[in-house]
Parts: C-alpha cells; sequence; structure tokens
C-alpha cells in the first residue's frame, strides 16, 4: 500500500526510483480508505534528507500511511529554506486540535546542552504531553529518545568520553516483544551519539521494559505503556552514506572525531560502506505500524483519550 506524502515533497522522486508507492494528495481525496495517520515532528537540522529516510521506511509496508510533517515554531531551521518549511512542514498549533494514529519525533544534534537550554524544549514538552491523549503510539529516535525519557520518566542523558559513532551489533533482551518479531538473534544498528542512557537507571522504572541492546553501544530499545510509547536510541533509518557525511564534515571542521566502527571495508574511508542494517530498519518500522499502531489503534481516533484513561 502507498504513503501519502504533500504534493512536491523531494522525497517523491527517490522513493519512486526506489519502487515504494507513494500517492499524492490529490489522489488520496477520491479514496475511500481509512489510512494510518503519522505525525512527524521532525527535529533534525537536514529536514529534506531525514523526511526522506523515514518515509522510505513507513511506506514500505502493506499499509495506507497519510504522513503529516511539522517543526518547532521556537527554533529557526538554518539548513532547509524557508520555501521548504512553508509548503510542506505545519507547526504544533497547525494541528494540535487533531488525533494521529503514530507519532515520530527524531533525533536532533543538541545532545551538549542541558534539555531545559534547548531554544525548543517548553515547545517539544507540550508536545510529548499531548502525545498521551493525542496519538496511540508514539516512537523516539536518538535523542529524541533521550528527551522522551527524560520528560515521562525524569532520566537523564549521560555525556560519553568520546562519540558513540558506527554499526553496532545487537541481540535481544526481550525476545517476544512484537516490535522485534522476525529479527535476527544479532543485526547490526547505525549509532551516532555523544550521550548515553544507563541501563540501571532504564531499570529502576517499571513501567518501563528493555527489549534490545548492544554490548558496546549500550540499550538500543525501550517500550512503555503497551508500546503507547518506543525509545530508539541509534538510527535505523540512516541512510548507506549517512555516517560518511558525517565524518568528513567533522574532519572538516576539524573536530575530534574518529573513524565509525565497522562501516568501512579494511577501515578505509576511500571504501564505499557495505550496508548491513537495512533489512532490520525495515522491519522494525513495519512492525510498529503493524502491531503498535495499526492493530491496536482506535478506528475514529477521537477514542483515544479513552484509551489512555484505561491503562
Amino acid at each position: 500500500m502507498p504513503i501519502k506524502i504533500p504534493n512536491g515533497l523531494p522525497a517523491e522522486n527517490v522513493l519512486l526510483s526506489e519502487n515504494i508507492f507513494v500517492m499524492k494528495e490529490t489522489r488520496a481525496l477520491v479514496q475511500d480508505v481509512r489510512p494510518l495517520r503519522i505525525l512527524l515532528l521532525n527535529l533534525m537540522p537536514k529536514k529534506i534528507e531525514t523526511e526522506t529516510q523515514l518515509s522510505r521506511l513507513l511506506g514500505n509496508t502493506p499499509l495506507q500511511v497519510e504522513l503529516e510533517l511539522i517543526h518547532t515554531k521556537t527554533h529557526e531551521s538554518q539548513n532547509v529554506s524557508k520555501e521548504h518549511l512553508l509548503a510542506f512542514y505545519k507547526t504544533f498549533d497547525d494541528i494540535k486540535h487533531q488525533n494521529f494514529d503514530g507519532l515520530v519525533i527524531t533525533g536532533a544534534p543538541v545532545e551538549h546542552m542541558p534539555f531545559e537550554e534547548v531554544t525548543y524544549w517548553d515547545e517539544l514538552c507540550e508536545i510529548m504531553e499531548w502525545s498521551k491523549t493525542h496519538v496511540h503510539s508514539t516512537f523516539h529516535i536518538c535523542w529524541g529518545a533521550q528527551a522522551g525519557l527524560y520528560y515521562h520518566y525524569g532520566i537523564d542523558k549521560k555525556q560519553m568520553d568520546k562519540k558513540m559513532f558506527g554499526i553496532f551489533e545487537h541481540t535481544l533482551d526481550y525476545k517476544n516483544s512484537m516490535l522485534f518479531r522476525g529479527f535476527d538473534d544479532r543485526f547490526s544498528v547505525p549509532h551516532s551519539r555523544h550521550t548515553t542512557i544507563l541501563r540501571e537507571d532504564i531499570e529502576k522504572i517499571p513501567e518501563l521494559k528493555i527489549l534490545s541492546s548492544s554490548e558496546e553501544a549500550g540499550v538500543y530499545a525501550v517500550s512503555a505503556k503497551k508500546g503507547r510509547q518506543i525509545f530508539i536510541t541509534g538510527h535505523s533509518e540512516y541512510d548507506a552514506l549517512s555516517l560518511d557525511s558525517e565524518y568528513r564534515r567533522d574532519l572538516a571542521k576539524g573536530l575530534p572525531i574518529d573513524m565509525p566502527k565497522n562501516y568501512y571495508p579494511d577501515d578505509n574511508p576511500d571504501n564505499a560502506p557495505v550496508v548491513t542494517w537495512r533489512s532490520c530498519a525495515n522491519l522494525l518500522y513495519s512492525n510498529w505500524l503493524n502491531y503498535f499502531v495499526y492493530q491496536t489503534t482506535p478506528y475514529d481516533l477521537r477514542d483515544l483519550k479513552g484509551a489512555e484513561e484505561e491503562e
């Protein structure tokens, strides 16, 4: 089934070239189908790149998805044109009266700052509080996961000595999780972050369950409230060259950065990376949409408040 995206979104040509079924707004209007309404809060600086990566994964399932894009009004992005934001993005004020089957909150390059010093922290807190009653399941990514665990459960992030950067092997802590149904015993995930969440801090919260982790990269996936909140510390959505781009960017800026681990063949940056995480990424998002959104969301999204009160 297709993913419905705004007319003219740059991701369209990329998705079509990859044989992902894309439906424009004009065609969707004539169909009598109740698609899954997914809201994407894009906090990443390269918004077009991120919206393309996530559209690719959300659109590669048998479910019809309607994607709505929002950005923060309290922070002006420096890496995307105002024309792009005006054409394809809304703000929280534009959609806060609506309900959604799912919400994706991306990462953001603000790890070194205390949460409260982030310019849009108050706005993000308002959105996360709103999600409790207006969204069936929220999927937090990287810094977005750290922000969600801090806001909802008081778990603070910890600064690491050096950046967790590369492709790392993961295993399942809870093998019966529907989020990881069909996964191999070991699978790869990209990570790119300077901070982490400690396992012992998560284990103190009875409402939280660690689903997957890595010996080297730490906790990867955490679930709460029967999947109403999912926290993912890595970047499963990354393209083949995402880490390469970050590595060369930091080198050009003269920043201290190690070569991403387990990424370049023979640890040679002149060699094209071999993608080892794409199938797991597709299965992760497919499982989230199927088991935590589609199969449990109410047909009438106005019933979401009642669902929250029952838990």
